[in-house]
């Protein structure tokens, strides 16, 4: 693999910024969806477990009702893509059985040879937390999918707008989250900014290196 220049990188996250205003008239090309599906799979995990679900809420109507639990926020209807990211809501012993049994069939050998790496995550996690620390644990991996997305679609030259000014519980309700095991951790809009959007212009506000960076 080739790495990509220093100062793109810098000059990508400087661009980015939460997206407030979408242009609706702009749509993300079906090409660069599919490369930003394919990054939020590529997402690390601990134990590689990926106790999440991404769903590309697609339908008009749908979003419409989305809106309302999003505390009306335009992006949610008006941004080329949304995505909700859920969780497992009882990550259990089938879950972790079902990841053994994908790393066996593509790495091409027995779930058997896995035992060791499964009986430490049943330990660590299934029998190891309780349910309400095992719901942590599953949504606080779902920010690092959130913010391998950002990045990516950054890097794509395409804005975004990580959103937790929703209303989860009528999120589970509206999308049937709760027959699936599933419920809402936060979503993100994407699509290209309009040009009215004030927000796009203001300057980066960040602590400053000494303030959050220290070398020990």
């Amino acid at each position: 693999m080739k790495a990509i220049p220093r100062q793109q990188l810098i000059d990508a996250l400087q661009w980015r910024y939460a997206t407030k205003l979408f242009d609706p008239k702009r749509r993300i090309s079906s090409e660069d969806w599919a490369t930003l599906e394919q990054a939020l799979i590529l997402t690390p995990s601990s134990v590689g477990l990926q106790p999440w679900k991404f769903l590309v809420v697609e339908d008009p109507e749908l979003r419409a009702k989305l809106q309302p639990a999003s505390w009306g926020q335009p992006q949610i209807v008006e941004a080329s893509h949304l995505v909700v990211f859920a969780t497992r809501s009882h990550f259990n012993e089938t879950d972790l059985d079902n990841h053994i049994r994908r790393s066996a069939e593509v790495r091409g050998t027995s779930p058997d040879t896995l035992a060791p790496l499964r009986e430490m995550a049943l330990n660590a996690i299934v029998n190891g937390m309780d349910d309400a620390q095992r719901k942590a644990w599953a949504f606080n991996q779902t920010y690092i999918a959130l913010g391998n997305l950002l990045t990516s679609a950054a890097l794509l030259g395409i804005d975004a707008c990580p959103m937790e000014g929703i209303v989860r519980e009528k999120y589970d309700s509206i999308l049937n989250l709760q027959e699936h095991g599933l419920t809402t951790a936060m979503v993100a809009t994407l699509g290209y900014r309009a040009n009215n959007d004030k927000y796009a212009s203001l300057p980066k506000v960040r602590f400053s290196h000494e303030e959050v960076i220290t070398h020990l």
